[in-house]
């Protein structure tokens, strides 16, 4: 089992970031999503983030995230976090997906930096505080520029950790220097949300990961969080190389939800790899190269 979540890390230790299973027409799958979840959780996550990217989000409706969050907290709720990904490029818009979010029964928010429109610090600043406002939930941030198009600057992180309810990040931001810093003057539990700088995160201070490798390597970082809890860094370097071959598999071929569906169907976790446009199914040919990436670092099949 993955480990005990605490104050210290208040959604857990290793949570995935879930994909959204769907079936061949590109409906949502609920059946589906609540067995994924439950397998996660049964195989060490003690959270996970449901419609984020990787759950893609851009494409479901308000009406299919309200209904897929009350699938996966009536499946593992009472076992697991789950996170809300809520985040748009529109503050009343988010701030009505955290309310929702809230009355499906949700235990925190996960907010991304409001992509395309590249608001200034001020507006990241309002953004956030406002939707932290709207609910009693605990949030964690995401600052991910690569995709949003901003970071939120070290000083404006400083701010918003002022924030009684938020309490967290997920770092995709790749600059570990910026996070240092962040970690040395806050509370705030950070969560590496980039699987190839897992290790680099944690050995910093991170107390975890959001994951979207961990659809097929939970145990794995369970292991590593606990070798780098312990100060074993050969140990834990050995797992974090033990997995890089399903980094790239699933973080390098093509888009991650794309491989991380296409990795569950070849377990048979799911049983479609479908994806909504603009995302396209993995073709035959990068499954066959996935599959060699998963036997290059042990899975079975």
């Amino acid at each position: 089992m993955a480990p005990t979540s605490s104050a210290d890390a208040p959604f857990g230790r290793v949570l995935t970031a879930m994909v959204t299973p769907m079936t061949s027409d590109g409906a949502l799958d609920y059946d589906a999503a609540q067995r994924l979840a439950m397998d996660l959780v049964d195989g060490g996550n003690d959270g996970l983030v449901v419609s984020g990217t990787t759950g893609e989000s851009p494409t479901t409706s308000d009406e299919e995230k309200e209904r897929l969050l009350r699938a996966v907290v009536e499946a593992v709720g009472d076992r697991a976090h789950v996170v809300a990904g809520v985040g748009t490029y529109d503050t009343a818009h988010t701030t009505e997906l955290a309310r929702q979010a809230e009355k499906a029964g949700v235990t925190g928010l996960l907010v991304v930096t409001p992509y395309y429109s590249k608001p200034p610090q001020a507006g990241l600043l309002a953004h956030f505080s406002r939707v932290a406002d709207a609910t009693g939930l605990p949030v964690m941030l995401y600052d991910i520029p690569a995709r949003s198009g901003v970071p939120i600057t070290t000083e404006t992180l400083l701010r918003l950790a002022e924030h009684d309810r938020i309490a967290a990040v997920k770092d995709a931001k790749g600059d570990l220097y910026e996070t240092a810093k962040v970690l040395a003057a806050t509370d705030l539990a950070y969560y590496s949300g980039e699987d190839a700088l897992n290790l680099p995160l944690l050995a910093i201070g991170a107390v975890g990961v959001v994951s979207v490798v961990a659809h097929v390597c939970t145990q794995e970082y369970v292991a590593l969080i606990r070798a780098v809890d312990a100060g074993d860094l050969v140990e834990a370097r050995r797992i974090n190389a033990a997995v890089l071959p399903v980094v790239r598999g699933v973080m390098t071929r093509t888009q991650g939800a794309i491989m991380a569906k296409a990795a569950l169907e070849l377990l048979g976790v799911i049983p479609s790899r479908a994806t909504r446009p603009p995302l396209v199914d993995a073709t035959d040919e990068q499954v066959a190269q996935l599959r060699d990436d998963l036997a290059e670092a042990g899975i079975r099949l």
